[in-house]
């Protein structure tokens, strides 16, 4: 008799299960009506304009404060929750990167590379709601806990000769802000296992089932972030709330190519491309504790530029085509799928181009009928990302390995004019550039030789440098920092910064170890 019910009780578990899952879903209402964790996941994805595609993963989890005893999580992660509460965490960002932005190729100027474009390695800034006193040894506990709940090196950024404290060259700093990198860690997929595991469905649902590993790392570019802020107060017994978002950015070839690509004259055909092309699987459907599953699909202002300008060249209605509803069947691509909405941007300082932004949602599609967003070019393409009005970079000065100067160059990308419209040409235009400067403890840089030049003139560091921050290393103790606030005219064509440094002499008993 016992066996014969299993099968009604296994069935039943099943039945609960699901029903279990819909409820912490969508009845996240406790008996005392406060507001509960939500879940949201986005992917966009944008053409770039040498024959690469863009993929920036969006998740983000929240957690309101709760008054109780110890929170009971449904959707966000513990681990996350307990290390904020622990150390006393106001904010903190921690990123894996591999490879470096293009910045020519890719952009510089729209929010992904502003947010997102890492040094290669580890990066991990954090602030801390605890007395000065207090925020080295909370800084200790903290990469300690980062470097075993990542599996990553993370630990050795506890030696103060690893880490700064700048003063105001992060927003939220206000003197209980560390930062340290480690340029040289290597990135794999021991790191990117345990940042999965913190999404409520990791990789088994939603759109994180397109994170496959090999399709990730052959990339050109892979940083993923976790950036935290607590919100609310944790006194009183009240927990404070937490905004936990994690981003994965990755620049990929799509494996489907052309024969015609073999030629050079058609290097720049850009080639079409399918969500399965890129990562070798299909979107099934969203995570079933997603509150909100969305794909975005990005054309910036250049290419729309060009498709108007070809439309013109074929005769066609650009002031139509591009506005119109049916815009994803235009004479220049076709997308596999209709978009649910369609964004147009309107912005009076870029009035000639705007850029769209195509809205497909995932909860319409499941396994019988998987998502595939597929782009197809039909004509020939050529355009350019949007340009940061400077392009920095930094090198070394003088001869030989024991004296020199470190020189950071400025140099504008000839679209001042267009960035700042008509008011570039007015004397009062100023643009404002933050230098953020940390040399190691074993070079010791003579702050008082700081020299700038503005367009190959020198210039008075008065008239230049709106404000300053030194703070100068000590011998096997704390790294030099300097923070630079520079005020250059809007039509600068090039800026340059230097400063001399000479190198310490080492003993081999410092590297014994």
């Amino acid at each position: 008799m016992a066996l014969l019910q299993r099968p009604f009780i296994v069935l039943l578990l099943i039945v609960t299960h699901q029903f279990l899952q819909y409820w912490v879903a969508f009845g996240l209402v406790n008996e005392e009506g406060q507001k509960q964790e939500e879940f949201n996941e986005e992917l966009l994805l944008k053409p770039l304009p040498d024959r690469k595609v863009l993929a920036h993963f969006h998740f983000h989890s929240s957690a309101p404060p709760s008054t109780s005893n110890g929170r009971h999580h449904h959707l966000f992660p513990k681990a996350i929750s307990q290390l904020v509460q622990k150390f006393r965490v106001k904010e903190m960002e921690l990123s894996f990167t591999q490879g470096c932005w293009n910045y020519e190729s890719w952009g510089g100027f729209d929010p992904i590379p502003s947010s997102n474009a890492k040094p290669p390695g580890v990066e991990l800034w954090a602030v801390f709601d605890v007395p000065q006193h207090q925020i080295d040894a909370s800084w200790k506990n903290l990469t300690h806990t980062l470097s075993g709940l990542f599996c990553a090196s993370i630990n050795f950024l506890e030696f103060t000769t690893t880490y700064s404290a700048p003063e105001w060259s992060f927003p939220p700093a206000s003197g209980n802000l560390r930062y340290g990198t480690l340029p040289r860690e290597a990135v794999c997929t021991e790191n990117l296992t345990p940042w999965l595991k913190l999404l409520p469905c990791r990789d088994k649902a939603g759109l994180a089932m397109l994170l496959d590993r090999p399709s990730i790392y052959r990339g050109f570019y892979h940083s993923q972030r976790l950036h935290l802020t607590s919100t609310g107060s944790g006194s009183e017994g009240m927990d404070s709330g937490i905004i936990l978002e994690q981003t994965l950015t990755v620049v990929l070839r799509p494996n489907s190519q052309r024969a015609s690509m073999a030629h050079a004259s058609e290097k720049h055909i850009q080639p079409s491309w399918s969500v399965s092309s890129i990562f070798g699987k299909q979107v099934s459907g969203r995570c079933f504790l997603a509150k909100s599953s969305n794909v975005f699909l990005l054309l910036d202002r250049g290419l729309v530029a060009e498709l108007k300008h070809l439309h013109k060249e074929n005769e066609k209605s650009a002031a139509n085509g591009l506005t119109s509803k049916i815009f994803w069947t235009n004479p220049s691509f076709e997308l596999s799928a209709n978009p649910d909405r369609v964004f147009i941007e309107e912005n009076s300082m870029h009035s000639k181009s705007s850029s769209v932004l195509y809205k497909f949602q995932v909860e319409k599609y499941s396994e019988s009928e998987p998502f595939d967003l597929g782009l197809i070019w039909k004509v020939p393409v050529v355009w350019l990302c949007q340009q940061a009005p400077l392009h920095a970079g930094r090198f070394l000065m003088g001869s030989g390995n024991e004296r020199g100067a470190i020189a950071i160059s400025l140099k504008s990308t000839q679209l001042s004019e267009g960035f700042m419209g008509v008011n570039a040409d007015d004397e009062r235009c100023e643009l404002r550039v933050d230098v953020f400067q940390v040399v190691p403890w074993y070079v010791k840089v003579y702050f008082h030789s700081l020299q700038v030049f503005v367009d190959q003139q020198p210039k008075a560091v008065s008239d230049t440098i709106e404000k300053i921050h030194v703070s100068p290393s000590k011998d096997k103790v704390s790294p030099g920092v300097m923070e630079v606030v520079l005020k250059l005219p809007c039509l600068v064509k090039s800026a340059a910064l230097t400063i001399e440094f000479d190198k310490v002499c080492f003993s081999l008993y410092l590297f014994s170890y």
